[in-house]
């Protein structure tokens, strides 16, 4: 099915672009949430003033997200967890884990999905973790994986 995005969809489309998409996604997600629309003759003559709207705000979003990266750059953040005999800890520090801790730090929402770990955090040390805002926007911060007592 054809359709046209009203509204950026991440890893999928921006708004505007018109996309060929399976049937039950577009019936079941993108039309019921008002994130596309099937690609109509009448739509498609619309295509110039949603492409407009969505270039509006992306460039509102990346402002914000410049403005979230200059104060989140070198920020240290300490995480604690249980370790084993071997010194390994019994679960991982996942991206979700580093998320919440940061949000708690700066008072912000941090989605899960800005960070950036190559593989989850399993001993103790200290680690360098990308956040990815958007493909423009990014900020570095420290992580100290630490033993709880």
């Amino acid at each position: 099915m054809e359709v046209v995005f009203t509204q950026d969809v991440p890893n999928k489309a921006r708004a505007g672009e018109v996309r060929r998409v399976p049937d039950g996604y577009a019936r079941n997600y993108l039309l019921p949430q008002g994130l596309a629309e099937i690609a109509t003759p009448e739509v498609l003559k619309r295509l110039h003033k949603i492409t407009a709207v969505g270039d509006e705000v992306r460039v509102r979003e990346t402002a914000v997200m410049e403005e979230l990266a200059s104060g989140l750059d070198d920020v240290t953040i300490t995480l604690a967890a249980r370790i084993t005999p071997t010194g390994r800890y019994y679960g991982t520090i996942t991206s979700a884990h580093i998320a919440m801790e940061l949000a708690d730090k700066v008072g912000r929402e941090v989605e899960r999905r800005w960070v950036e770990i190559s593989e989850p955090i399993r001993e103790p040390g200290e680690y360098d973790v990308t956040l990815r805002f958007s493909t423009e926007v990014t900020a570095t911060i420290h992580v100290n994986a630490e033993v709880e007592e």
